[in-house]
Protein backbone atom coordinates (compact mmCIF):
# COMPACT_ATOMS: atom_id res chain seq x y z
CA UNK A 1 0.00 0.00 0.00
CA UNK A 2 1.05 3.54 -0.85
CA UNK A 3 0.03 6.84 0.14
CA UNK A 4 -1.60 9.66 -1.86
CA UNK A 5 -2.25 12.83 -0.66
CA UNK A 6 -4.53 13.50 -3.46
CA UNK A 7 -6.54 9.55 -2.49
CA UNK A 8 -6.34 11.43 1.08
CA UNK A 9 -8.10 14.41 0.51
CA UNK A 10 -10.45 12.80 -2.38
CA UNK A 11 -11.65 9.82 0.48
CA UNK A 12 -12.27 12.69 2.95
CA UNK A 13 -14.32 14.60 0.45
CA UNK A 14 -16.34 11.62 -0.32
CA UNK A 15 -17.02 11.54 3.32
CA UNK A 16 -18.40 14.75 3.83
CA UNK A 17 -20.49 14.26 0.87
CA UNK A 18 -21.86 11.03 2.03
CA UNK A 19 -23.08 12.93 5.06
CA UNK A 20 -24.18 15.49 3.66
CA UNK A 21 -26.45 12.99 1.29
CA UNK A 22 -27.65 11.18 4.12
CA UNK A 23 -28.84 14.65 5.68
CA UNK A 24 -26.03 16.16 7.53
CA UNK A 25 -25.36 19.53 5.99
CA UNK A 26 -24.31 21.71 9.27
CA UNK A 27 -20.51 21.26 11.04
CA UNK A 28 -19.12 22.53 13.80
CA UNK A 29 -16.04 23.24 13.19
CA UNK A 30 -12.88 24.17 16.17
CA UNK A 31 -9.39 25.23 14.23
CA UNK A 32 -6.70 22.54 13.97
CA UNK A 33 -3.95 21.08 11.91
CA UNK A 34 -4.52 17.50 11.44
CA UNK A 35 -8.77 18.38 10.67
CA UNK A 36 -7.60 19.94 7.83
CA UNK A 37 -8.66 17.17 5.28
CA UNK A 38 -12.21 17.53 6.60
CA UNK A 39 -12.69 20.85 6.92
CA UNK A 40 -10.90 21.41 3.54
CA UNK A 41 -13.90 18.75 2.44
CA UNK A 42 -16.49 21.10 4.14
CA UNK A 43 -15.66 24.09 3.01
CA UNK A 44 -15.63 22.94 -1.14
CA UNK A 45 -18.82 21.16 -0.55
CA UNK A 46 -21.40 23.76 -1.50
CA UNK A 47 -24.29 21.97 0.37
CA UNK A 48 -22.37 22.25 3.30
CA UNK A 49 -23.06 24.92 6.24
CA UNK A 50 -19.53 25.48 8.22
CA UNK A 51 -19.91 27.53 11.56
CA UNK A 52 -16.26 27.69 12.84
CA UNK A 53 -15.26 28.99 17.04
CA UNK A 54 -12.19 28.43 18.70
CA UNK A 55 -13.43 26.45 21.01
CA UNK A 56 -13.82 22.85 21.01
CA UNK A 57 -16.48 22.55 23.99
CA UNK A 58 -18.41 25.57 22.74
CA UNK A 59 -18.75 23.71 18.81
CA UNK A 60 -19.61 20.44 20.49
CA UNK A 61 -22.39 21.89 22.34
CA UNK A 62 -23.41 24.22 18.77
CA UNK A 63 -24.17 20.93 17.49
CA UNK A 64 -26.25 20.06 20.60
CA UNK A 65 -28.49 22.43 20.83
CA UNK A 66 -28.75 21.85 17.02
CA UNK A 67 -30.07 18.30 17.44
CA UNK A 68 -32.07 19.07 20.29
CA UNK A 69 -33.87 22.12 17.87
CA UNK A 70 -34.20 19.32 14.81
CA UNK A 71 -34.19 15.82 15.94
CA UNK A 72 -30.89 15.58 13.14
CA UNK A 73 -27.18 15.62 13.93
CA UNK A 74 -24.99 18.02 13.15
CA UNK A 75 -21.12 16.71 12.82
CA UNK A 76 -18.32 18.21 14.73
CA UNK A 77 -15.01 18.15 13.60
CA UNK A 78 -11.88 18.82 15.61
CA UNK A 79 -8.15 18.42 15.10
CA UNK A 80 -6.30 15.56 17.36
CA UNK A 81 -5.42 15.09 21.30
CA UNK A 82 -7.21 17.32 24.24
CA UNK A 83 -8.94 18.88 21.78
CA UNK A 84 -10.97 15.67 21.31
CA UNK A 85 -11.67 15.12 25.26
CA UNK A 86 -12.95 18.87 24.86
CA UNK A 87 -16.33 17.48 23.69
CA UNK A 88 -16.89 14.90 26.46
CA UNK A 89 -19.03 17.28 28.17
CA UNK A 90 -21.41 17.43 25.66
CA UNK A 91 -21.19 13.70 24.35
CA UNK A 92 -22.33 12.65 28.22
CA UNK A 93 -25.43 15.28 27.84
CA UNK A 94 -26.15 13.99 24.11
CA UNK A 95 -26.29 10.29 25.46
CA UNK A 96 -28.27 10.84 28.51
CA UNK A 97 -31.17 13.12 27.01
CA UNK A 98 -30.79 11.25 23.51
CA UNK A 99 -29.67 13.69 21.37
CA UNK A 100 -27.89 13.26 17.99
CA UNK A 101 -24.80 14.03 17.39
CA UNK A 102 -22.15 13.36 15.12
CA UNK A 103 -18.04 13.48 16.35
CA UNK A 104 -15.56 13.53 13.61
CA UNK A 105 -12.37 13.25 15.58
CA UNK A 106 -8.94 13.95 13.25
CA UNK A 107 -6.29 11.69 14.48
CA UNK A 108 -2.41 11.18 14.21
CA UNK A 109 -2.13 7.49 12.33
CA UNK A 110 -1.39 4.33 13.88
CA UNK A 111 2.53 4.15 13.65
CA UNK A 112 2.71 7.51 15.34
CA UNK A 113 0.81 6.56 18.65
CA UNK A 114 2.46 5.06 21.56
CA UNK A 115 5.86 7.26 20.39
CA UNK A 116 5.55 10.41 22.07
CA UNK A 117 4.47 12.17 18.76
CA UNK A 118 3.44 15.58 19.39
CA UNK A 119 -0.28 16.00 19.77
CA UNK A 120 -1.43 12.06 20.56
CA UNK A 121 -3.37 10.83 22.41
CA UNK A 122 -5.40 7.12 22.59
CA UNK A 123 -8.67 8.38 21.06
CA UNK A 124 -10.19 4.88 19.98
CA UNK A 125 -12.79 4.80 22.15
CA UNK A 126 -12.30 7.52 23.89
CA UNK A 127 -15.68 8.26 24.68
CA UNK A 128 -16.75 4.42 26.14
CA UNK A 129 -19.97 3.74 27.08
CA UNK A 130 -21.54 7.45 25.76
CA UNK A 131 -21.54 6.65 22.27
CA UNK A 132 -24.12 4.72 20.69
CA UNK A 133 -21.33 3.30 18.02
CA UNK A 134 -17.68 4.01 17.69
CA UNK A 135 -15.65 3.27 14.51
CA UNK A 136 -12.75 4.17 13.68
CA UNK A 137 -11.52 4.42 9.71
CA UNK A 138 -8.49 3.14 8.05
CA UNK A 139 -5.75 5.57 7.05
CA UNK A 140 -6.97 6.56 3.50
CA UNK A 141 -4.93 4.65 0.75
CA UNK A 142 -5.84 4.18 -2.85
CA UNK A 143 -5.88 0.04 -2.47
CA UNK A 144 -8.98 0.40 -0.47
CA UNK A 145 -12.68 0.79 -2.10
CA UNK A 146 -14.45 4.57 -1.01
CA UNK A 147 -17.71 2.85 -0.46
CA UNK A 148 -16.08 1.59 2.38
CA UNK A 149 -16.59 5.21 3.95
CA UNK A 150 -19.51 6.29 2.17
CA UNK A 151 -21.00 2.87 4.11
CA UNK A 152 -19.46 4.01 7.16
CA UNK A 153 -21.46 6.82 6.90
CA UNK A 154 -24.64 5.72 6.13
CA UNK A 155 -24.10 3.54 9.30
CA UNK A 156 -23.20 6.60 11.79
CA UNK A 157 -25.73 8.93 10.59
CA UNK A 158 -28.70 5.66 11.51
CA UNK A 159 -27.22 4.86 14.87
CA UNK A 160 -27.16 8.29 15.52
CA UNK A 161 -31.13 8.99 14.80
CA UNK A 162 -32.51 5.76 15.43
CA UNK A 163 -33.87 5.45 19.20
CA UNK A 164 -31.99 5.42 21.34
CA UNK A 165 -30.66 8.73 19.83
CA UNK A 166 -27.39 9.56 20.34
CA UNK A 167 -23.53 10.52 19.57
CA UNK A 168 -21.45 8.66 17.45
CA UNK A 169 -17.91 8.67 17.35
CA UNK A 170 -15.82 8.30 14.00
CA UNK A 171 -12.14 8.54 14.16
CA UNK A 172 -10.60 9.36 10.85
CA UNK A 173 -6.67 9.02 11.32
CA UNK A 174 -5.09 11.00 8.54
CA UNK A 175 -0.86 11.29 7.27
CA UNK A 176 1.39 14.00 6.29
CA UNK A 177 0.86 16.44 4.18
CA UNK A 178 -2.67 16.89 4.91
CA UNK A 179 -3.69 18.51 1.70
CA UNK A 180 -2.66 17.96 -1.62
CA UNK A 181 -0.78 21.58 -3.61
CA UNK A 182 -2.68 24.24 -4.77
CA UNK A 183 -4.24 23.63 -8.11
CA UNK A 184 -3.78 19.60 -7.34
CA UNK A 185 -7.13 19.01 -5.76
CA UNK A 186 -9.43 16.40 -6.62
CA UNK A 187 -12.41 17.31 -8.57
CA UNK A 188 -15.84 17.31 -6.75
CA UNK A 189 -18.51 14.94 -7.62
CA UNK A 190 -21.80 15.90 -7.96
CA UNK A 191 -24.36 14.93 -5.02
CA UNK A 192 -26.69 12.13 -5.10
CA UNK A 193 -28.40 9.65 -2.68
CA UNK A 194 -26.80 8.03 0.25
CA UNK A 195 -24.52 4.90 -1.15
CA UNK A 196 -26.79 2.74 1.67
CA UNK A 197 -30.26 3.88 2.51
CA UNK A 198 -31.43 2.64 5.67
CA UNK A 199 -35.31 2.27 6.67
CA UNK A 200 -35.96 2.42 10.16
CA UNK A 201 -38.42 0.38 11.87
CA UNK A 202 -42.12 1.94 13.01
CA UNK A 203 -42.52 2.59 16.42
CA UNK A 204 -46.32 1.70 16.92
CA UNK A 205 -47.35 0.49 19.79
CA UNK A 206 -48.23 -3.49 19.64
CA UNK A 207 -51.75 -3.77 19.42
CA UNK A 208 -52.53 -6.10 22.27
CA UNK A 209 -50.71 -4.04 24.79
CA UNK A 210 -52.81 -0.96 24.19
CA UNK A 211 -55.67 -3.03 24.62
CA UNK A 212 -54.66 -4.48 27.88
CA UNK A 213 -53.59 -1.13 29.11
CA UNK A 214 -56.52 0.77 27.95
CA UNK A 215 -58.83 -1.53 29.84
CA UNK A 216 -56.75 -1.17 33.31
CA UNK A 217 -56.90 2.38 32.62
CA UNK A 218 -60.49 2.10 32.53
CA UNK A 219 -60.70 0.71 35.78
CA UNK A 220 -59.02 3.85 37.53
CA UNK A 221 -60.42 6.55 39.62
CA UNK A 222 -57.66 8.48 40.71
CA UNK A 223 -54.95 8.83 37.59
CA UNK A 224 -52.33 11.12 37.04
CA UNK A 225 -50.44 11.68 33.36
CA UNK A 226 -46.90 12.94 33.81
CA UNK A 227 -45.66 14.51 30.77
CA UNK A 228 -41.67 14.42 30.49
CA UNK A 229 -39.52 15.53 27.78
CA UNK A 230 -41.34 15.42 24.68
CA UNK A 231 -39.22 14.88 21.26
CA UNK A 232 -42.35 17.16 19.03
CA UNK A 233 -45.01 18.94 18.66
CA UNK A 234 -47.18 16.22 17.35
CA UNK A 235 -46.25 13.79 20.81
CA UNK A 236 -47.25 17.22 22.97
CA UNK A 237 -50.59 17.25 21.15
CA UNK A 238 -51.29 13.64 21.30
CA UNK A 239 -50.54 13.20 25.50
CA UNK A 240 -53.29 16.25 25.70
CA UNK A 241 -55.65 14.62 23.62
CA UNK A 242 -54.76 11.37 25.83
CA UNK A 243 -55.29 13.69 29.16
CA UNK A 244 -58.97 14.86 28.14
CA UNK A 245 -60.62 11.36 26.88
CA UNK A 246 -59.16 10.06 30.43
CA UNK A 247 -60.19 12.98 32.46
CA UNK A 248 -57.24 12.69 34.76
CA UNK A 249 -55.09 15.44 35.39
CA UNK A 250 -52.09 16.14 33.61
CA UNK A 251 -48.83 17.24 35.39
CA UNK A 252 -46.16 18.74 32.77
CA UNK A 253 -42.51 18.81 32.78
CA UNK A 254 -41.16 22.21 31.73
CA UNK A 255 -39.47 20.75 28.72
CA UNK A 256 -42.79 18.79 27.29
CA UNK A 257 -43.74 21.63 25.70
CA UNK A 258 -47.11 21.81 28.09
CA UNK A 259 -46.28 23.49 31.03
CA UNK A 260 -46.19 27.17 29.16
CA UNK A 261 -48.88 28.88 27.17
CA UNK A 262 -53.01 29.05 27.83
CA UNK A 263 -54.36 25.67 28.21
CA UNK A 264 -57.23 24.39 30.36
CA UNK A 265 -57.71 21.65 32.45
CA UNK A 266 -56.36 18.93 32.33
CA UNK A 267 -53.34 20.26 32.40
CA UNK A 268 -51.98 21.00 36.09
CA UNK A 269 -49.01 24.16 35.65
CA UNK A 270 -48.15 24.45 38.80
CA UNK A 271 -48.26 20.78 39.99
CA UNK A 272 -44.75 21.75 41.48
CA UNK A 273 -46.55 23.90 43.89
CA UNK A 274 -49.59 21.55 45.03
CA UNK A 275 -46.64 18.52 45.93
CA UNK A 276 -44.94 21.00 48.31
CA UNK A 277 -44.96 18.39 50.85
CA UNK A 278 -44.65 15.17 48.55
CA UNK A 279 -45.25 12.41 51.28
CA UNK A 280 -47.99 13.60 52.34
CA UNK A 281 -49.45 14.89 49.16
CA UNK A 282 -49.21 11.30 48.21
CA UNK A 283 -50.61 9.73 51.73
CA UNK A 284 -53.59 12.17 51.80
CA UNK A 285 -54.43 12.18 47.64
CA UNK A 286 -53.94 8.46 47.74
CA UNK A 287 -53.22 7.99 43.44
CA UNK A 288 -53.49 4.71 41.77
CA UNK A 289 -51.77 5.06 38.67
CA UNK A 290 -49.50 7.08 37.28
CA UNK A 291 -49.30 6.86 33.29
CA UNK A 292 -45.33 8.80 32.71
CA UNK A 293 -44.86 9.84 28.47
CA UNK A 294 -42.01 10.93 27.63
CA UNK A 295 -38.57 11.72 28.77
CA UNK A 296 -37.09 12.71 31.91
CA UNK A 297 -39.05 15.32 34.32
CA UNK A 298 -37.11 18.27 35.84
CA UNK A 299 -39.33 18.00 39.19
CA UNK A 300 -37.97 16.36 42.01
CA UNK A 301 -40.94 16.79 44.40
CA UNK A 302 -42.78 14.53 42.10
CA UNK A 303 -40.11 11.85 42.19
CA UNK A 304 -40.81 12.24 46.09
CA UNK A 305 -44.58 11.87 45.67
CA UNK A 306 -43.99 8.90 43.24
CA UNK A 307 -41.84 7.23 45.45
CA UNK A 308 -43.95 7.53 48.65
CA UNK A 309 -47.26 6.51 46.38
CA UNK A 310 -48.99 2.85 47.26
CA UNK A 311 -49.40 2.63 43.19
CA UNK A 312 -51.38 -0.24 41.69
CA UNK A 313 -49.17 0.48 38.03
CA UNK A 314 -46.31 2.49 37.18
CA UNK A 315 -46.76 2.83 33.22
CA UNK A 316 -44.17 4.48 31.01
CA UNK A 317 -44.84 5.24 27.76
CA UNK A 318 -41.51 6.50 25.95
CA UNK A 319 -40.06 5.82 22.54
CA UNK A 320 -36.30 4.80 23.58
CA UNK A 321 -35.69 1.33 25.10
CA UNK A 322 -33.43 3.13 27.79
CA UNK A 323 -34.73 2.50 31.60
CA UNK A 324 -35.82 5.95 33.14
CA UNK A 325 -37.01 4.62 36.84
CA UNK A 326 -35.21 5.91 39.48
CA UNK A 327 -37.68 5.55 42.06
CA UNK A 328 -37.99 2.12 40.84
CA UNK A 329 -41.94 2.10 40.25
CA UNK A 330 -42.33 1.02 36.44
CA UNK A 331 -44.75 -1.77 36.54
CA UNK A 332 -44.87 -1.45 32.88
CA UNK A 333 -42.70 -0.20 29.78
CA UNK A 334 -44.40 0.10 26.62
CA UNK A 335 -41.40 1.54 24.04
CA UNK A 336 -42.98 2.97 21.14
CA UNK A 337 -43.69 6.17 19.37
CA UNK A 338 -45.53 8.13 22.17
CA UNK A 339 -47.66 10.06 19.41
CA UNK A 340 -48.77 7.25 17.71
CA UNK A 341 -49.53 5.28 21.32
CA UNK A 342 -51.28 8.03 22.48
CA UNK A 343 -53.02 8.32 19.22
CA UNK A 344 -54.38 4.59 19.52
CA UNK A 345 -55.39 4.51 23.79
CA UNK A 346 -57.84 7.56 22.67
CA UNK A 347 -59.66 5.00 20.08
CA UNK A 348 -59.92 2.29 23.02
CA UNK A 349 -61.09 4.51 25.34
CA UNK A 350 -64.77 5.93 26.09
CA UNK A 351 -65.41 9.85 26.21
CA UNK A 352 -64.62 11.56 29.81
CA UNK A 353 -68.45 11.25 31.25
CA UNK A 354 -66.88 15.17 32.77
CA UNK A 355 -64.24 15.43 36.06
CA UNK A 356 -64.21 12.90 38.58
CA UNK A 357 -64.11 14.30 42.20
CA UNK A 358 -61.03 13.12 41.90
CA UNK A 359 -59.75 15.64 38.97
CA UNK A 360 -62.30 18.42 39.99
CA UNK A 361 -59.73 18.67 43.28
CA UNK A 362 -56.47 19.30 40.98
CA UNK A 363 -58.60 21.47 38.62
CA UNK A 364 -59.80 23.78 41.81
CA UNK A 365 -57.02 23.78 43.66
CA UNK A 366 -54.27 24.93 40.49
CA UNK A 367 -56.48 27.42 39.67
CA UNK A 368 -56.66 28.32 43.05
CA UNK A 369 -52.40 28.65 43.35
CA UNK A 370 -52.85 30.42 39.60
CA UNK A 371 -55.14 32.78 41.41
CA UNK A 372 -53.34 33.70 44.74
CA UNK A 373 -49.73 34.06 42.76
CA UNK A 374 -51.44 36.39 40.39
CA UNK A 375 -51.99 38.71 43.08
CA UNK A 376 -48.31 38.05 44.68
CA UNK A 377 -46.44 39.01 41.38
CA UNK A 378 -48.04 42.16 40.88
CA UNK A 379 -45.64 43.50 43.42
CA UNK A 380 -42.91 45.24 41.72
CA UNK A 381 -40.24 43.09 42.87
CA UNK A 382 -37.45 41.99 40.76
CA UNK A 383 -36.84 38.40 42.59
CA UNK A 384 -35.86 35.81 40.34
CA UNK A 385 -39.47 33.95 40.88
CA UNK A 386 -41.00 37.01 40.11
CA UNK A 387 -38.41 37.52 36.62
CA UNK A 388 -39.31 33.50 35.82
CA UNK A 389 -43.61 34.46 35.71
CA UNK A 390 -43.39 37.77 34.08
CA UNK A 391 -40.50 36.27 31.37
CA UNK A 392 -43.07 33.49 30.42
CA UNK A 393 -45.85 36.39 29.59
CA UNK A 394 -43.71 38.97 27.90
CA UNK A 395 -41.70 35.74 25.80
CA UNK A 396 -42.10 36.90 22.12
CA UNK A 397 -44.62 33.74 19.75
CA UNK A 398 -41.15 33.47 17.39
CA UNK A 399 -39.07 32.49 20.20
CA UNK A 400 -37.44 29.42 21.39
CA UNK A 401 -36.64 28.92 25.06
CA UNK A 402 -33.37 27.90 26.79
CA UNK A 403 -32.94 27.14 29.92
CA UNK A 404 -30.19 26.45 32.39
CA UNK A 405 -29.80 24.09 34.48
CA UNK A 406 -29.66 24.15 38.22
CA UNK A 407 -32.12 26.92 39.25
CA UNK A 408 -33.25 29.03 36.28
CA UNK A 409 -35.29 25.62 34.82
CA UNK A 410 -36.63 25.02 38.48
CA UNK A 411 -37.45 28.69 38.14
CA UNK A 412 -39.20 28.60 34.92
CA UNK A 413 -40.90 24.48 36.01
CA UNK A 414 -42.25 26.18 39.10
CA UNK A 415 -42.87 29.70 38.71
CA UNK A 416 -43.50 30.81 34.91
CA UNK A 417 -47.26 31.85 34.45
CA UNK A 418 -48.98 29.43 32.46
CA UNK A 419 -51.50 31.93 29.93
CA UNK A 420 -48.49 33.04 27.63
CA UNK A 421 -46.97 31.50 24.48
CA UNK A 422 -45.97 27.90 24.21
CA UNK A 423 -42.49 27.93 22.98
CA UNK A 424 -40.17 24.94 21.92
CA UNK A 425 -38.18 24.63 25.54
CA UNK A 426 -34.78 23.36 25.31
CA UNK A 427 -32.94 22.46 28.74
CA UNK A 428 -29.14 20.24 28.99
CA UNK A 429 -31.67 17.76 31.69
CA UNK A 430 -29.54 14.37 30.28
CA UNK A 431 -26.63 15.12 33.05
CA UNK A 432 -27.81 18.82 34.32
CA UNK A 433 -24.77 20.24 33.83
CA UNK A 434 -24.06 23.98 33.32
CA UNK A 435 -21.32 23.69 30.91
CA UNK A 436 -21.78 24.61 26.90
CA UNK A 437 -25.35 26.62 27.74
CA UNK A 438 -24.84 29.64 25.61
CA UNK A 439 -23.42 27.27 23.03
CA UNK A 440 -26.49 24.99 23.79
CA UNK A 441 -28.28 28.04 22.69
CA UNK A 442 -26.98 29.25 19.55
CA UNK A 443 -27.37 25.18 18.52
CA UNK A 444 -30.76 25.40 19.30
CA UNK A 445 -31.33 29.07 17.44
CA UNK A 446 -29.35 27.86 14.58
CA UNK A 447 -31.45 24.64 14.16
CA UNK A 448 -35.16 26.33 14.83
CA UNK A 449 -34.53 28.99 12.60
CA UNK A 450 -35.93 31.63 14.69
CA UNK A 451 -35.13 34.07 17.85
CA UNK A 452 -34.44 32.06 21.62
CA UNK A 453 -34.84 33.45 24.90
CA UNK A 454 -32.05 32.17 27.20
CA UNK A 455 -32.89 32.41 30.83
CA UNK A 456 -29.13 31.68 32.32
CA UNK A 457 -27.33 31.99 35.61
CA UNK A 458 -24.11 34.01 36.35
CA UNK A 459 -21.82 31.45 37.22
CA UNK A 460 -23.45 29.14 33.72
CA UNK A 461 -22.65 32.25 31.64
CA UNK A 462 -19.57 32.47 33.28
CA UNK A 463 -18.81 28.85 32.45
CA UNK A 464 -19.36 29.17 28.74
CA UNK A 465 -18.41 32.73 28.46
CA UNK A 466 -16.25 32.27 25.12
CA UNK A 467 -19.52 31.08 23.57
CA UNK A 468 -21.02 34.35 23.51
CA UNK A 469 -18.80 34.89 20.30
CA UNK A 470 -21.31 32.53 18.59
CA UNK A 471 -23.98 34.72 19.37
CA UNK A 472 -22.80 37.75 17.42
CA UNK A 473 -24.62 36.48 14.34
CA UNK A 474 -27.82 35.10 16.07
CA UNK A 475 -31.08 36.67 17.51
CA UNK A 476 -30.52 35.32 21.18
CA UNK A 477 -31.60 37.34 23.73
CA UNK A 478 -29.84 36.04 27.21
CA UNK A 479 -31.45 37.42 30.55
CA UNK A 480 -28.43 36.62 32.98
CA UNK A 481 -29.64 36.02 36.56
CA UNK A 482 -26.42 37.82 38.44
CA UNK A 483 -26.60 36.51 42.40
CA UNK A 484 -23.49 36.69 42.87
CA UNK A 485 -22.37 32.88 42.84
CA UNK A 486 -24.46 29.75 43.20
CA UNK A 487 -27.91 30.56 43.67
CA UNK A 488 -28.95 26.66 43.73
CA UNK A 489 -27.04 25.90 47.02
CA UNK A 490 -29.02 28.12 49.33
CA UNK A 491 -31.75 25.86 49.26
CA UNK A 492 -29.41 22.41 50.19
CA UNK A 493 -28.65 22.02 53.87
CA UNK A 494 -24.90 22.95 53.73
CA UNK A 495 -26.59 26.45 53.55
CA UNK A 496 -27.21 26.41 57.19
CA UNK A 497 -23.59 26.57 57.78
CA UNK A 498 -22.22 29.83 57.11
CA UNK A 499 -18.66 29.26 57.68
CA UNK A 500 -18.50 26.47 54.69
CA UNK A 501 -21.21 27.70 52.36
CA UNK A 502 -20.16 30.99 51.30
CA UNK A 503 -16.45 30.46 50.10
CA UNK A 504 -16.96 26.88 48.80
CA UNK A 505 -20.55 26.69 47.76
CA UNK A 506 -21.86 30.33 47.53
CA UNK A 507 -18.99 31.18 46.19
CA UNK A 508 -19.41 34.84 45.38
CA UNK A 509 -17.12 36.40 42.03
CA UNK A 510 -17.90 39.90 42.37
CA UNK A 511 -18.28 40.23 38.47
CA UNK A 512 -20.87 41.86 36.36
CA UNK A 513 -20.88 41.10 32.30
CA UNK A 514 -20.98 45.03 31.13
CA UNK A 515 -17.50 44.51 29.42
CA UNK A 516 -18.11 41.16 28.24
CA UNK A 517 -20.99 41.80 26.35
CA UNK A 518 -18.35 45.06 24.76
CA UNK A 519 -15.97 42.44 24.20
CA UNK A 520 -18.13 39.90 21.90
CA UNK A 521 -19.63 42.92 20.13
CA UNK A 522 -22.85 42.40 21.79
CA UNK A 523 -25.66 45.32 23.35
CA UNK A 524 -26.39 45.21 26.67
CA UNK A 525 -28.98 46.07 29.23
CA UNK A 526 -28.96 46.39 33.37
CA UNK A 527 -32.45 46.95 34.36
CA UNK A 528 -32.66 47.69 37.73
CA UNK A 529 -36.35 47.34 38.73
CA UNK A 530 -39.38 44.78 36.90
CA UNK A 531 -40.53 47.65 34.55
CA UNK A 532 -37.26 48.42 33.13
CA UNK A 533 -36.59 44.59 32.57
CA UNK A 534 -39.86 44.78 30.57
CA UNK A 535 -38.81 47.41 28.67
CA UNK A 536 -35.77 46.23 28.20
CA UNK A 537 -36.77 42.91 27.21
CA UNK A 538 -39.16 43.65 24.35
CA UNK A 539 -36.22 46.40 23.00
CA UNK A 540 -33.90 43.15 22.94
CA UNK A 541 -37.19 41.18 21.17
CA UNK A 542 -36.68 43.58 18.25
CA UNK A 543 -33.02 43.81 17.63
CA UNK A 544 -32.11 41.47 14.66
CA UNK A 545 -29.01 40.27 16.96
CA UNK A 546 -27.99 39.91 20.45
CA UNK A 547 -28.97 41.42 23.52
CA UNK A 548 -26.79 40.81 26.81
CA UNK A 549 -29.86 41.37 29.94
CA UNK A 550 -28.06 41.34 33.16
CA UNK A 551 -30.78 41.10 35.70
CA UNK A 552 -28.71 41.47 39.16
CA UNK A 553 -30.28 39.68 42.15
CA UNK A 554 -29.44 38.67 45.79
CA UNK A 555 -28.94 35.18 46.42
CA UNK A 556 -30.19 35.43 49.71
CA UNK A 557 -33.61 37.19 48.89
CA UNK A 558 -34.39 34.66 46.03
CA UNK A 559 -34.66 31.85 48.60
CA UNK A 560 -36.55 34.37 50.90
CA UNK A 561 -38.82 34.93 48.14
CA UNK A 562 -39.35 31.54 47.03
CA UNK A 563 -40.21 30.75 50.78
CA UNK A 564 -43.01 33.49 51.38
CA UNK A 565 -44.26 32.23 47.87
CA UNK A 566 -44.97 28.82 49.18
CA UNK A 567 -45.96 30.03 52.36
CA UNK A 568 -48.74 32.38 50.60
CA UNK A 569 -50.09 28.79 49.50
CA UNK A 570 -49.73 26.95 52.51
CA UNK A 571 -54.28 26.89 53.32
CA UNK A 572 -54.35 26.04 49.47
CA UNK A 573 -52.60 22.99 50.11
CA UNK A 574 -54.27 22.52 53.20
CA UNK A 575 -57.58 22.24 51.19
CA UNK A 576 -55.54 20.24 48.32
CA UNK A 577 -54.82 17.27 50.97
CA UNK A 578 -58.04 17.31 52.37
CA UNK A 579 -58.99 13.04 52.85
CA UNK A 580 -61.40 12.61 49.72
CA UNK A 581 -64.41 10.57 50.43
CA UNK A 582 -64.08 8.65 47.03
Amino acid sequence: MSFDVRNQQYWADRLIDELVRCGVTHFCIAPGSRSTPLVTAVARHPEARAIVHYDERGTAFLALGYGRATGCPAAWITTSGTAVANGFPAVVEASQDEIPLLLLTADRPPELRDTGANQTIDQVKLFGSYVRWHFELPVPDPDLDVALVQTTIAQAVYRSVRPPAGPVHLNCPFREPLIPAPGALPPLEAAGAPRTRYVAPVMAPDPQAVAELAAMLRSVARGLIVAGRLRTVEAAAAVEKLAERLGWPLLPDVTSGLRLGEGAFPRVPFAELLLAEPERAARMLQPEVVLHVGGRFVSKRLLQFVQAARLRAYVHVHDSPIRLDPAHRVTLRLEADVARTCAALCEALPEATGPSSWARRWQQADRAVQQRLQQQFQAEELAEPDVAWHLARWLPSTHGLVLASSLPVRLVHTWAAPDGTRPPVAANRGASGIDGTVATAAGFALGLARPVTLLIGDLALLHDLNSLALLRDRPVVVVALNNDGGGIFSFLPIARHAEVFEPFFGTPHGLQFAHAARMFGLDYEAPRTLAELEQAYRTACARPGTTLIEVRTERARTHARWQELEATLADLREAFYEPLSS
